[in-house]
């Protein structure tokens, strides 16, 4: 039995049409993502470098926030430059 999957982008296409000619198909999604499919179900995402890019610099940020949230209520410490 087959699981129904979402497809979480605007544009899709098969994996031989991927094989047939890479580059179109990225051309074609206008920087966007291409959900591949493999028997009509997503087997990945096919993204432009400068949109993974962007993904990963926003999940840095993510992670930063949380931390910055986690250090938020621990106490300061005074440090004098000339120290370090």
């Amino acid at each position: 039995m087959r699981t129904i999957r979402p497809i979480l982008a605007d544009n899709s296409t098969s994996i031989s049409e991927l094989k047939k000619n890479p580059m179109a198909v990225v051309e074609q999604a206008d920087g966007f993502p291409v959900a591949v499919l493999n028997r009509n179900q997503p087997a990945f995402y096919c993204v432009p470098a400068e949109a993974y890019e962007l993904m990963m610099d926003k999940l840095e940020d993510m992670e930063l926030a949380q931390l910055v949230e986690a250090r938020r209520d621990e106490p300061e410490i005074e440090v004098n430059i000339d120290d370090l």
